[in-house]
């Protein structure tokens, strides 16, 4: 009997140690440090790795919506050609929600800090958990 119980302790405190949710939210709050990180440093394709890599992957800005990873980062780079242009990433007012089934949702602030501007706004990301990753696959930014 004092087995089991031991056996059962060990496993409560590896769950409570390490709640599968908790870490579902570090690893997406870990991608999203990674784009910054990437955007930072002027690696717009390494930013979009946090994307679906999909032609269903869909992003809407403003009064404009993209479909496509691929086409995605065409926006970006058009619209973002130089570091300057880029300028310094912050998310902020960063809030992760899971939603189960390996999906979940972050809302928050993104703002861009230029040498000529700064310019910021809204975001919802919706995110999925496929092939063990957590990706965004729709964002929709104001």
């Amino acid at each position: 009997m004092w087995k089991y119980s031991a056996v059962v302790l060990l496993l409560l405190l590896m769950v409570r140690c390490n709640p599968p949710a908790e870490q579902d939210v570090l690893e997406i709050r870990r991608v999203m440090e990674d784009q910054v990180s990437a955007w930072n440093r002027g690696d717009v394709e390494a930013f979009m790795q946090g994307y679906w890599q999909s032609d269903k992957l869909t992003f809407t800005g403003g009064k404009t919506k993209t479909v496509g990873w691929q086409d995605a980062l065409d926006r970006y780079n058009r619209s973002y050609p130089t570091p300057e242009k880029m300028g310094q990433l912050e998310f902020n007012d960063l809030n992760v929600e899971l939603t189960g089934g390996g999906s979940a949702f972050a809302t928050g602030e993104w703002k861009l800090l230029r040498k000529s501007d700064t310019l910021s706004g809204r975001f919802t990301l919706v995110w999925r958990k496929l092939a063990g990753n957590w990706v965004i696959i729709a964002d929709h930014s104001s």
